[in-house]
């Protein structure tokens, strides 16, 4: 079972989620809240800074913004990176590790404050299994 409630606030079944303009959004599959939150000490989510949890492929829809939506990929190019392509917020990822899984920003999930929830684990994402053994850089 994962987070259902967050500072009183409660995880919906399935939860809207947006980027800061509105333009993209997303509706998430949640029936067991937010499921793995963590972060990541790879080199883009160091960056990012986001707290990400998981939601099955078909757990995620794009309700509105498709059109705006931004793809980004490194290293082994499995990763799709999304992000809005209007005010350039992160929004989800289909995961390297697990492509039948989405992870999705938790700061995007409408009335959710990620700074409630406290201390988050971090993945070890710079040595990550499925890394080529010349790069170091995970997704």
């Amino acid at each position: 079972m994962g987070i259902t409630s967050v500072a009183g606030v409660p995880v919906q079944a399935q939860h809207r989620a947006t980027c800061h303009c509105g333009t993209v959004e997303l509706q998430l599959d949640l029936p067991e809240g937010i499921v793995d939150p963590r972060r990541c000490d790879c080199s883009m989510c160091r960056r990012r800074g986001a707290i990400v949890a998981s939601v099955t492929r078909q757990g995620l829809q794009v309700l509105r913004g498709h059109a705006h939506l931004r793809l980004y990929q490194f290293n082994t190019h499995v990763a799709e990176h999304y992000f809005c392509g209007v005010c350039g917020i992160y929004t989800h990822h289909r995961r390297r590790s697990n492509p039948d899984q989405f992870g999705y920003n938790v700061a995007c999930l409408e009335g959710i404050d990620p700074f409630a929830l406290g201390l988050i684990p971090t993945n070890d994402g710079v040595n990550h299994p499925a890394d080529r053994t010349s790069d170091t850089e995970a997704q």
